[in-house]
């Protein structure tokens, strides 16, 4: 497939276009025209760069790419040196951020949510492209029994806070559920506004205990990288289905 085709094969599936994000969607760094291999991974790190020269890919498809918005613009040092070797080695990159986390069929949130059985998920905030969701479980749970689904299904114990030691009005069984993967602790005073018995992310900050224990809404801080590795896979896999492209998803391990 043409690496341009396949950019816009890509985007049409995310619809990236509607969403206002942080850096470029789509092709960041071209590459040769003709894509036959292609390595997925969560982040354009320089060990996933190396394993993809290694396996002589066309192409690498992340979720965590480059071009951040009020990062410095200069191609030198780290980025200059992950720049260099696609270009030597005439690989192409493509990163897809919010437009994976969202989507209602590839995007993190959801198939994190379908994996933790939490059904029907919504929009946390006013719009379509809301990037946090809610959803409901089936049936109530306690936080111990949920704390320990999360680690079954990522492969690590969840941070939590210690909520009902700290506000005796927390709930002691949590059904609905806030969800925005990666970096969006920053959200739950919106779920906890909305209603929610406990929200999920990927990161913990400092104020983040504070605002669990003392609004009574119970937090899950799962991983950046744990919570966001099922998009990208999710996506090369549809790439390989639909057009029978040769895809491996690769797992850099980070403890973020």
């Amino acid at each position: 497939m043409n690496n341009i085709q396949l950019e816009q094969r890509i985007n049409q599936k995310l619809n990236a276009q509607a969403i206002n994000d942080y850096a470029p969607n789509g092709l960041q760094v071209e590459g040769k025209a003709e894509i036959k291999k292609i390595i997925t991974g969560v982040t354009a790190s320089l060990a996933l760069i190396d394993y993809a020269i290694q396996q002589q890919a066309d192409a690498i498809l992340v979720h965590h790419g480059y071009f951040w918005k009020s990062e410095n613009p200069c191609i030198r040092g780290m980025k200059g040196e992950r720049i260099k070797r696609l270009l030597v080695n005439d690989i192409n990159l493509y990163g897809y951020h919010l437009p994976l986390d969202i989507h209602p069929e590839l995007g993190n949130n959801a198939l994190l949510a379908k994996s933790l059985g939490i059904d029907n998920l919504q929009p946390l905030e006013q719009g379509s492209t809301s990037i946090p969701m809610w959803g409901m479980l089936s049936e109530p749970v306690s936080v111990q029994d949920f704390q320990q689904r999360i680690a079954k299904v990522l492969g690590k114990k969840p941070i939590t806070c210690d909520v009902e030691k700290f506000n005796p009005n927390a709930p002691h069984f949590i059904q609905k559920i806030g969800i925005c993967t990666g970096g969006g602790q920053g959200y739950i005073d919106l779920a906890y506004a909305q209603g929610c018995d406990a929200f999920i992310s990927g990161e913990i900050s400092e104020q983040t205990t504070h605002s669990a224990r003392e609004q009574g809404i119970h937090y899950f801080a799962c991983g950046h990288h744990a919570t966001e590795r099922c998009g990208i896979q999710a996506l090369g896999e549809w790439l390989a289905s639909e057009y029978g492209l040769d895809v491996e998803f690769v797992d850099i391990d980070n403890p973020a």
